[in-house]
């Protein structure tokens, strides 16, 4: 627990509530809860005590994480729950499973308000697996971790349980430590812009092997959910100081990167962080997932009610559905850019001249010829631009100025239409 804080600086809460046990004046704490600083910023947490009882979750703890979460929703800070028991005291009956119940609804309450982030440092199995999976980010160690509601199920950010494996506990101190740095201190809170890397500073073009990290400030990003959804990424950096999350598409999009992406999407909208997604696809696999279409559907809804800032960029392909799923403008990005070397289609270019302009191909005029000229007409950044698809084209070496812009512009961003008495009537 006091690794999680800044060096003096927790204070317990409801150090002398405890659990009679069945000795006579026995008494026991399964779970310790207080508030500190990390990195000068309040945060709570709760932590469940493996050395007594197996950290067993009764109504006690139950009772003290539910003062905790109150306190912590009162100020409007975030949440850490350190996660190591095995499951409910199982001789309480009812009371047992009432208490995790209880956690549950404390959880599910604070949603939305104040940022959670669950730390599973031994064994988390049962119910308690359920109370992780509501947290808003879920951190993990390898090879110490267990979560799981009856068996072992193996690493699970394969399944999207666990955003961030960590090599030891101290990395996952590290991260949840980041994690608390990066996100705001609730829902309501606007966070500082504070930059610390060069905002003009060049980034690899696209033909020489750019990758999504080049626009973070001093290339460090924090990636979420790394083995579920392959086909996209999604990371929280910051850009020019601020705080955002990043959706990258890389490849024909799936049912789970879609899904990753909306939720990515969805808790960057709870807490007003900006939302900057890359495009470099050939489409949506049409041979993934049963529930494509509806993991699809999650996503372009995502992107439509999500009223914090979000600017998007093609950085590549972006070929039918795939441009209009990811942030296009079309779904309510506030700014869309494309770099020059950008292809937006309905469909690929060799399918489209396959389907329409296959009788232009002649001896005098190849096939790639023909291919090139499609593109040039129908399928470059400056026809997306003309339309108003795309607001500008940017070379790939300035995207991450142009995006920082973007993002102090729209800083002040309001939730909907301000306010107004009446209009100013003219002399």
């Amino acid at each position: 627990m006091l690794s999680l804080f800044d060096a003096g600086t927790f204070v317990e809460m409801g150090a002398y509530i405890r659990r009679r046990g069945d000795k006579e004046n026995e008494a026991y704490d399964a779970v310790l809860t207080g508030y500190g600083s990390v990195d000068g910023k309040l945060a709570f947490a709760f932590v469940q005590d493996s050395d007594k009882n197996a950290g067993a979750l009764d109504c006690v703890g139950a009772e003290k994480i539910s003062r905790l979460y109150k306190q912590a929703v009162k100020v409007g800070a975030p949440v850490i729950g350190v996660l190591d028991g095995a499951g409910a005291v199982v001789y309480d009956g009812a009371s047992a499973l009432a208490a995790y119940g209880k956690v549950m609804k404390c959880v599910s309450d604070a949603s939305g308000i104040i940022p959670q982030i669950a730390y599973i440092s031994g064994i988390c199995l049962g119910m308690a697996a359920t109370v992780a999976a509501m947290f808003d980010v879920t951190v993990a160690v390898e090879n110490v971790s267990e979560l799981y509601v009856n068996t072992p199920a193996g690493k699970l950010d394969a399944n999207g349980t666990v955003a961030v494996y960590s090599e030891t506990d101290a990395d996952a101190v590290a991260t949840v430590r980041m994690l608390v740095d990066l996100l705001p201190r609730n829902n309501k809170d606007v966070a500082a812009i504070d930059p610390t890397d060069d905002i003009g500073r060049p980034v690899a073009s696209v033909s020489t092997d750019f990758k999504p990290a080049y626009l973070a400030d001093h290339m460090t990003v924090m990636n979420l959910y790394n083995g579920f959804g392959t086909d996209v990424s999604t990371f929280l950096t910051r850009m020019g100081g601020i705080s955002v999350g990043v959706v990258s598409l890389n490849g024909k999009l799936t049912a789970k990167g879609a899904r990753k992406a909306a939720r990515l999407v969805s808790f960057c909208d709870s807490f007003s962080i900006p939302v900057v997604t890359l495009v470099d696809s050939e489409g949506v696999d049409t041979a993934a997932d049963a529930d494509l279409a509806s993991a699809l559907g999650k996503l372009a809804k995502a992107y439509i009610t999500a009223n914090t800032a979000k600017v998007t960029a093609v950085i590549g392909k972006a070929y039918g559905a795939a441009f209009t799923l990811m942030g296009s403008r079309s779904l309510g990005a506030d700014l869309a850019l494309a770099t020059p070397e950008s292809v937006i289609s309905v469909m690929d270019p060799e399918t489209a001249v396959a389907f329409v302009w296959n009788d232009k191909i002649t001896p005098e005029k190849s096939r790639g010829e023909v291919e090139a000229e499609w593109k040039k007409i129908y399928a470059s950044a400056t026809i997306a631009a003309e339309s108003g698809d795309i607001d500008d084209i940017v070379p790939a070496e300035e995207l991450r100025a142009r995006i920082i812009s973007a993002l102090y512009m729209l800083a002040e961003k309001a939730d909907g239409m301000p306010d107004r008495k009446h209009g100013v009537p003219t002399l």
